[in-house]
């Protein structure tokens, strides 16, 4: 016994009491631990935090079917041709050979030559005519302004408006897009001969025309024009 003394036992004892303190201190597990640090999945498991961050904030839309989709393509002809018809048809197989035409800009370029048409006519314009319509049709208008010529007669026409314009009927043939417009107009035409005097028409009469005519245009044309191939007078 004489090896231990008093005061060896004394800080043993101590040593003891300070490890059980430290122990039931130290050991003790709350829940609220941190789990162990990983370097290599550290980033990886950032990024899928950060990712569901910004899945919370999308809002999902839901697609268009591609019938839906390709059925919107053809809205504007519906509106102008009821689906299902000749005419609906006709005006989409146009649009497939040609997907820039677009039947409302179409119309107003119709009113537009139909005017100009009219007048190149009555004042014997063969340039603007020849720009205008196919070979044929600017033959028979050609030999008509001859003809009139001839007779040293000459046109005097005003042109009112056009009341309606509105489509017949629509096809492919081949490249060639084919529309028919009926066309009615306000229009104010005499004939004077040499003489001045009025030998056919109204100088202060409005009439009315109606007329039914066809343009084409070739869709492999990088020329976006249409040319008048083909006229009809409506009774």
């Amino acid at each position: 016994m004489g090896f231990f003394d008093f005061g060896t036992i004394f800080f043993l004892v101590a040593a003891v009491v300070i490890f059980l303190q430290l122990r039931n201190v130290l050991g003790r597990r709350t829940g609220n631990e941190r789990p162990p640090f990983d370097p290599y999945t550290a980033g990886r498991t950032r990024d899928k935090e950060a990712q569901a961050g910004k899945n919370e904030n999308v809002v999902s839309l839901p697609r268009k079917r591609a019938g839906e989709e390709s059925e919107s393509a053809f809205a504007d002809i519906d509106a102008v041709a009821k689906p299902g018809t000749e005419l609906n048809k006709g005006l989409r197989a146009i649009r497939e050979a040609d997907p820039s035409f677009d039947p409302k800009t179409f119309v107003e370029g119709a009113r537009m030559a139909y005017e100009m048409i009219i007048m190149a006519h009555a004042d014997g314009d063969r340039k603007t005519l020849k720009n205008l319509l196919s070979r044929d049709v600017y033959d028979a208008f050609a030999a008509d302004i001859t003809a009139r010529e001839s007779r040293a007669e000459k046109i005097e026409a005003s042109f009112v408006g056009i009341d309606k314009a509105e489509f017949v009927s629509a096809e492919m043939k081949g490249p060639e897009a084919h529309i028919t417009m009926r066309l009615v107009s306000q229009l104010i035409s005499a004939t004077r001969d040499n003489a001045g005097a009025v030998v056919d028409g109204d100088p202060e009469t409005v009439v009315e025309t109606k007329d039914v005519w066809t343009f084409a245009r070739d869709t492999r044309s990088k020329d976006p024009n249409w040319r008048l191939v083909a006229t009809e007078a409506e009774d």
